[in-house]
């Protein structure tokens, strides 16, 4: 397996920072910083950061068609408008549930919002939101609900439970939005020797990035499990993992500094930050929330 170096890109100092996504027609990068429910956006091209206070913790975040973002948050899903800084819950399928939030999130092709909650009594629920703003159960009994992609050809399902040191894959009925026959893709050992599968993200030929939490890295698959590349980072606490740049082949990742001791920080005084690697493929546009 062919290793390499990702390079420091973007000062954050997040806690945990997660959920990056490009913008194709801003041309910005948005991350969040899921415990100060943070959501933040830069641009390349200006070097301008921005940062927006949502009021409750964010998992994840996407773009809507109607402009604005639908966001995964400690209170159910919302509509984030950054113009007013004001936030519209649509939907709280946790409500009344104790130490439980939403936590990483993707839009499938047809538009619609998936985003899982993070419940390490194994209780947790895989959700889709729908342009209506109607939610449904998918999954139940998650750890940590985590990274999400669709195939190339929008019959499968790739889904990360951190919770089983695991990303599975499901065939995906993309008319319906429903998912059947579960496998498993990649099984990490469970005695975190390599780390735990996090965030991921699909390239142009197929092949899965994977952010390895507690692993200082991303690792590709190819479609059919082998892995085939290692993007080492400084950093050991890798979250999750996006394309994008003008030709979208950079790879944006984002990190996390939570839980590091005082000697484990000044060891790795970019915890938190944001890393590029410039790639040999391309990733695909993110699709919008259709709501």
């Amino acid at each position: 397996m062919e290793s390499v170096q990702a390079s420091h890109y973007l000062s954050a100092q997040n806690e945990l920072g997660e959920s990056p996504l490009w913008h194709p027609v801003e041309k910005k990068l948005y991350w969040v910083d899921i415990e100060v429910g943070k959501v933040f956006r830069y641009s390349p091209a200006t070097g301008t950061q921005e940062s927006f206070t949502v009021g409750t913790s964010v998992g994840a975040l996407a773009f809507r068609s109607n402009g604005g973002l639908v966001l995964a948050t400690g209170k159910g899903f919302a509509f984030w408008d950054s113009s007013n800084q004001s936030l519209k819950i649509l939907a709280d399928p946790i409500a009344g549930k104790q130490d439980v939030r939403l936590n990483d999130g993707k839009v499938d092709p047809s538009g619609r919002f998936w985003a899982g909650s993070l419940d390490l009594k194994g209780e947790g629920t895989l959700y889709r939101l729908d342009p209506d703003c109607n939610c449904h159960t998918i999954l139940n009994h998650i750890t940590i609900s985590n990274g999400l992609a669709w195939s190339l050809d929008n019959t499968r399902l790739y889904y990360t439970d951190s919770g089983d040191y695991a990303i599975y894959t499901f065939d995906f009925d993309l008319p319906k939005g429903t998912i059947q026959n579960r496998q498993t893709f990649i099984q990490l050992p469970t005695d975190n020797s390599e780390g735990v599968p996090d965030g991921l993200t699909i390239d142009a030929e197929g092949c899965i990035w994977s952010a390895r939490w507690d692993g200082a890295k991303v690792v590709r698959y190819s479609p059919a499990g082998e892995a085939i590349l290692e993007v080492n980072l400084p950093v050991s606490r890798v979250t999750a993992c996006t394309f994008g740049g003008e030709n979208l082949d950079e790879l944006f990742i984002t990190t996390a500094a939570i839980g590091l001791t005082a000697e484990q920080k000044a060891q790795q005084p970019y915890a938190g930050d944001i890393f590029v690697y410039k790639t040999n493929t391309k990733g695909l546009e993110a699709p919008f929330f259709a709501g």
